[in-house]
């Protein structure tokens, strides 16, 4: 067998960051990525915002640079698959039964798309988002315009498909169970990122899911979607976004404590000697609130395989950052921070108007109050501010929501100085 060496089973964000870290943190041995798919670590973030919209192209993508892992030495596997893991003695086993033993090991296996299992869900024309595959033939069937775009699910990822395709001139519908879209916001925010889509000519059927798919007499290829309520929806094109399932196979036949994910403390080791985890797959103690969570944004990706790699080389390391993402939607631009969970039934103070959805989409700032701290922030095309909602939050600080909702009061105020 070959030296031991740092292997990493995953080959997104998480993975190309943990390899680029191991290196610049000193670490001169082995290193192996195991990568399901067959291109170098990638960004998911644009495969729905730019990539989708053709501004951003393939090299963009890339979490390092064309080259980066050839010349620094990094035995990149592509299109292979970690089959099967021996915590003792700290070996993995391959697809092919080759067996490769490791000094540490950084689970960063993702996520899988949910799927639908409703009848017609077989019909051509049903399509998930998550691979850079996926979104290429989702720009291809929606760049030309005049279809009718049917998308079933209303968080994130879906109203970021549900502009893309309405900018390309489609008929869009977006189908969700929810009340309002981006159910973990307040009533009014989803009120007003419904208001801009509608804005721009998306329709909704909130409070609905689909019950069926119809083809045509003799047709492959799904035409309609049946809702709860009976309606029937003409669709050319079907897009699932219901959210993704982690991918524990390969921890749970391990024996490692899954949970939601691949249950890590806040360095990101598991609960056996040597393997850590990062990015969608991890459910990892934050140190701020105590609570284990397992966060599908970049920046858990990012900054969890910095942390993985430090802590693989047994140096002090934790994932203590506030979580962060962003969504860009039609011509609007927002940046969240903060802890969901703890946002949820906290106080919501509001800077700036959400009444008047207009071309301009002005900004405004959102922050959620717990005993008075901030939580969460979030800007709406209000982009010089989100260095302040940082601060902010990493503070602890109590402030008065009367300053914070006053435009008149610097952010910058309210943030203590050190």
């Amino acid at each position: 067998m070959d030296e031991q060496g740092m292997v990493i089973a995953g080959g997104g964000l998480a993975a190309g960051s943990a390899a680029k870290t191991l290196r610049a943190e000193g670490w001169d041995g082995p290193i192996t990525i195991i990568a399901a798919e067959h291109r170098d670590p990638y960004l998911r973030p644009p495969l729905s915002k730019e990539f989708l919209l053709g501004k951003e192209d393939e090299e963009g993508l890339a979490v390092n640079p064309t080259g980066w892992y050839s010349e620094n030495d990094v035995d990149l596997r592509l299109g292979e698959n970690v089959d099967q893991i021996v915590p003792a003695p700290r070996v993995v086993k391959l697809e092919d039964g080759q067996l490769l033993p490791y000094r540490a090991l950084l689970l960063a296996t993702g996520a899988q798309p949910r799927t639908l299992d409703l009848p017609g869900a077989q019909y051509e024309g049903i399509v998930t988002l998550r691979r850079f595959e996926d979104s290429l033939a989702l720009r291809s069937e929606l760049e030309g315009g005049g279809r009718r775009v049917v998308l079933i699910g209303s968080g994130w990822i879906g109203m970021e498909v549900a502009a893309a395709a309405r900018t390309y001139g489609n008929e869009v519908t977006v189908v969700g169970r929810g009340a309002q879209p981006l159910a973990q916001l307040e009533p009014e925010l989803g009120d007003y990122f419904r208001r801009v889509h509608e804005s721009q000519g998306v329709q909704f059927r909130l409070g609905e899911h689909p019950v069926e798919f119809k083809a045509a007499d003799d047709g492959e290829a799904v035409t309609c979607v049946v809702t709860n309520t009976g309606e029937r929806l003409g669709a050319d094109l079907v897009v699932a976004a219901v959210g993704v399932t982690p991918n524990i196979g390969l921890a749970r036949d391990a024996k490692l404590v899954v949970g939601n994910g691949v249950v890590v403390d806040a360095a990101l080791r598991t609960s056996a000697e040597g393997i850590f985890a990062a990015g969608d797959v991890a459910n990892s103690l934050q140190p701020f609130t105590g609570d284990h969570v397992r966060s599908e944004h970049w920046s858990n990706a990012l900054n969890g395989g910095k942390v993985a790699a430090k802590s693989m080389l047994g140096l002090d390391a934790a994932l203590d950052i506030a979580p962060y993402f962003y969504t860009d939607q039609f011509g609007l631009s927002l940046e969240y921070s903060g802890y969901v969970q703890r946002a949820r039934g906290a106080q919501l103070v509001l800077r700036g108007s959400i009444d008047t959805v207009d071309e301009g989409l002005a900004g405004f700032v959102a922050f959620w109050l717990q005993h008075g701290q901030a939580v969460a922030a979030m800007n709406v095309n209000a982009p010089r501010s989100q260095k302040a909602l940082k601060a902010l939050i990493a503070s602890r600080a109590v402030v008065d929501p009367a300053r914070l909702a006053d435009p008149a009061v610097p952010l910058a105020e309210l943030v203590p100085q050190a």
